[in-house]
């Protein structure tokens, strides 16, 4: 295995139409206190991880749910216990090395904190991969809700009426309710740092996982499909459409700023796609070349035009 040492800035673009590609607790899409529709990043997240769990079956991903046998998830204890099939778990560098196993935890890191009779760890890792919350960078935020039925009727428990008499119960099928957006193009940015698994790395000792150029090329492929391969009732209409990925030299002392801030989506749409401006990106990344080893950009041709690409960008489609 091959390691991978070279930090990476990029951004990805989720777009979701008539969809609620991460909504909050009470079913609709998140909204910042400007109005403006936002996503976090554990959605992204999430969609790499189950991307990779149902992709590349050998591999394993730690943060992900699990059930029992009553149909209750898992503890982190249990969690651990079941995928390492182990009874105890009371020295550090063992459980190093086994978290670090996981492809979930060599690309984004674990708060990971065991504290019992078998065992009683506290470790702390800085992942690689950083993902920001995606902002909508449509024009417009516009939600709209529809009443659903259920086919089924919601029973009320029966309690005496003030006259003495039990109050009826429910004979109507339930009614819900769903909250969609008619149309948002999240923007993530990411980075990766490899350096950041060294101390982790070094606990678990010389024959443990490290982050390797594998990895790496499993991350991006799951970046560019795992929101379009996750489909749900809620999420159908969210889709991956974009994604820039900028590779520095070894070694270079690089930093860039935030993609968000570099890259504008028009207003108005070329033959029913959307326009990304990236001038501004282009001239940051042309100031800094000498840096930057290689840039790839991916995208979907049936949703997205380009303008003011990087010059050395190589573009492929997702």
């Amino acid at each position: 295995m091959i390691q991978f040492k070279n930090r990476v800035f990029g951004a990805a673009i989720v777009k979701a139409v008539n969809s609620n590609y991460n909504a909050d607790f009470s079913g609709q899409p998140r909204t910042l206190p400007n109005g403006t529709v936002y996503a976090t990043d554990k959605a992204f997240k999430y969609t790499i991880k189950n991307y990779l769990k149902d992709v590349y079956t050998g591999e394993k991903i730690f943060y992900f749910k699990r059930l029992n046998d009553d149909f209750n998830p898992l503890t982190l204890e249990d969690t651990y216990f079941k995928v390492f099939e182990r009874d105890t778990a009371k020295d550090k560098k063992v459980v190093a090395k086994d978290i670090l196993s996981c492809i979930d935890i060599r690309l984004f890191g674990s708060t990971f904190a065991l504290s019992g009779k078998n065992g009683n760890v506290a470790l702390s890792i800085h992942g690689p991969v950083q993902i920001n919350h995606g902002v909508n960078i449509w024009k417009e935020n516009n939600i709209f809700s529809e009443q659903i039925m259920s086919p089924f009727r919601n029973p009320v428990k029966k309690k005496p009426g003030e006259d003495g008499s039990e109050e009826e119960d429910k004979q109507a099928t339930t009614l819900g309710r769903q909250s969609k957006l008619e149309e948002g193009h999240y923007l993530h940015h990411f980075s990766v740092n490899p350096k950041n698994l060294e101390e982790i790395v070094a606990l678990a000792g010389a024959d443990a996982d490290i982050l390797t150029v594998e990895d790496i090329n499993k991350l991006k492929e799951a970046m560019r499909r795992g929101a379009t391969y996750y489909d749900s009732a809620s999420k159908a209409g969210t889709e991956n459409e974009f994604l820039i990925w900028v590779q520095l030299k070894d070694e270079s002392k690089l930093v860039l700023p935030n993609f968000n801030t570099l890259i504008y989506m028009k207003s108005e749409k070329q033959d029913g796609k959307v326009v990304l401006d990236m001038a501004k990106l282009s001239d940051e990344l042309k100031k800094h070349a000498s840096g930057i080893e290689s840039s790839e950009i991916y995208r979907n041709d049936s949703s997205i035009v380009l303008e003011n690409q990087p010059e050395d960008a190589k573009i492929f489609g997702l």
